[in-house]
């Protein structure tokens, strides 16, 4: 993903500075977030040892998908909006070895009460598709959560 090394991944506030999020949610159906990122370090497995060869893991897959969709709500949500991820759904179809350059990409199919974010995710390798499927997030309100307040349950 585009965060450096040494803070990865980098906070949202540092990805999509206060000044550059909206004044109210922009967070409409059909929204889409891509970003590349290198098959490497925490992203990868060898199952303990039992294939002999570094693959992209599932937890890691999983892992850029909800990162991309968080960052694409984050961009989208006003000041003092956050969202958490409840819900994921994905099939890994294809392996990609340690070191391959792959593409994510979420978009959002579905807002649902002004809260729940509804994404289709895909993590590709140039023609391949690597995995595929579905992620949910929940619009939070931070300040409320910081005081101990969550949200009231649907």
């Amino acid at each position: 993903m585009s965060d450096d090394r040494r803070g990865w991944p980098k906070p949202l506030k540092d990805v999509v500075p206060a000044g550059e999020r909206p004044a109210r949610a922009t967070a409409e159906p059909g929204i889409e977030r891509m970003d590349e990122f290198v098959v490497e370090d925490r992203l990868v497995t060898d199952v303990g040892g039992t294939i002999g060869v570094r693959v992209l893991s599932t937890p890691g897959m999983i892992a850029v998908m909800e990162r991309n969709s968080a960052v694409l709500s984050y961009e989208n949500l006003p000041e003092g909006k956050a969202t958490v991820g409840f819900e994921v759904c994905v099939k890994h179809v294809s392996a990609a070895a340690e070191g391959a350059r792959c593409q994510v990409r979420s978009t959002l199919r579905e807002v649902v009460d002004g809260r729940k974010l509804r994404f289709e995710v895909e993590v590709r390798e140039a023609e391949r598709t690597i995995g595929v499927g579905t992620h949910e997030r929940r619009v939070i309100d931070v300040g409320r959560l910081a005081t101990g307040n969550p949200a009231p349950s649907p």
